[in-house]
């Protein structure tokens, strides 16, 4: 861990044992706790706590107030937006010690995790899908779905660019922004080269 290769504020604390990249920003009061990885480019928000072997990709944004726990893996890319919380144990109680049944997570490469929205443990999120601000997680979401709500429910398909795709007849779209085209195929979204 070589630190003039990354920034930290005066008031992170950064344990032994993290590897931690060049180009990454650790902000106020955060906590980068033994045996996590975080990638080149990362901007790690105020008040954030990475635990213990959490592994963070390239360019990871985290927003302020978000606890990243043992079990979880974001890809390159993704953004996990202020105050949204991730669960890594499906029945806790404070008396019972289940660490050693922590489940897995995955924010996969491009993915986007709105304010206050909370991962249940054990469901992936697909690449380049967007949870919406407040929404539950309770299953796997697909790659380029929009999630909203609570329980959260998919209401559509978005860009690589954040955009809703809106489908022709054809199950063609295009993005607003990128005017990258995508195809809708047995309920799965794909980008076209």
């Amino acid at each position: 861990m070589n630190k003039s290769t990354y920034f930290a504020h005066e008031t992170a604390v950064i344990d032994e044992n993290c590897q931690i990249a060049t180009g990454t920003k650790i902000w106020h009061f955060s906590h980068i706790m033994s045996n996590c990885t975080i990638g080149e480019n990362c901007n790690i928000g105020q008040n954030v706590v990475v635990s213990p072997g959490v592994i963070l990709g390239k360019n990871v944004k985290v927003q302020n107030n978000v606890s990243i726990y043992t079990g979880v893996i974001c890809e390159d890319d993704v953004f996990l937006g202020p105050s949204m919380v991730f669960t890594n144990v499906i029945n806790p109680r404070s008396a019972v010690n289940r660490k050693n049944e922590y489940m897995k997570t995955t924010v996969k490469k491009g993915a986007s995790i709105g304010a206050n929205a909370t991962i249940v443990c054990g469901n992936d999120i697909g690449e380049f899908s967007f949870v919406g601000a407040g929404a539950v997680v309770v299953k796997e979401i697909k790659p380029y779905a929009l999630v909203v709500g609570n329980p959260s429910k998919q209401i559509g398909w978005v860009s690589e660019y954040g955009h809703r795709l809106n489908f022709n007849d054809d199950g063609l779209a295009i993005c607003p922004e990128s005017k990258e085209k995508y195809q809708l195929k047995n309920d799965l979204v794909s980008k076209i080269n």
